[in-house]
């Protein structure tokens, strides 16, 4: 989730569900939805998507609006989300779509619904938070699977190992370097960095 993601999309002509998740997150009062240029990259990668996506971090249902335009009609997409009011909310903007749900709890139970052809970790399992265990890709990915994992500030040309508040940025090299995955980090703007894995 974004800091000041919400605000983002002020002024911008969005798909109609885009549009309806932005203004639930609006009235709610939630401003950390993901931000316009992740939520173009989340729509390309689930038009490669066959079986399940996954999201942890519904958040209001911004995220989950994107992989839902670019997922397949035969593609299902599952949602968790920790708080019962965003969960509730989300719901509602895909209350017309059956081939997504949206669960409240834990990302943990995300579990249950993979392996997925596509993972984004937004809201748990990314380990970028402290006592946040990193998700395992082996066991949630299907083989050639992709992680995607969002909200990092793009490292600095030529500093190795990536650095975050002046130390070694452990998350992002947890995934960059993780034996399990080929990955990657795409700079989405100045200022944003995702990472995307692909299951070996």
């Amino acid at each position: 989730m974004s800091v000041g993601g919400t605000a983002a999309y002020a002024g911008i002509d969005l798909p109609p569900r885009v549009a309806r998740a932005v203004a639930a997150a609006r009235a709610s009062g939630f401003a950390c939805s993901c931000r316009p240029e992740q939520g173009l990259l989340l729509r390309a990668l689930a038009g490669g998507a066959a079986g399940v996506i996954g999201e942890t971090g519904t958040g209001c249902g911004v995220g989950l609006a994107w992989l839902a335009g670019g997922a397949g009609p035969g593609v299902r997409l599952v949602s968790v989300e920790r708080d019962p009011a965003r969960a509730r909310l989300a719901a509602e903007v895909f209350a017309d779509d059956d081939r997504v749900t949206v669960l409240c709890g834990d990302w943990r139970e995300i579990a249950a619904h993979g392996p997925f052809d596509l993972l984004v970790l937004d809201g748990g399992g990314g380990g970028k938070a402290p006592g946040d265990e990193p998700a395992d890709p082996g066991a949630l990915l299907a083989p050639g699977g992709t992680v995607v994992i969002d909200d990092f500030s793009p490292a600095e040309p030529g500093v190795w190992p990536p650095q975050h508040d002046g130390q070694p940025d452990r998350a992002r090299l947890h995934w960059l370097e993780h034996p399990a995955l080929r990955s990657v980090e795409l700079r989405l703007a100045p200022d944003l960095a995702t990472v995307v894995g692909v299951r070996r």
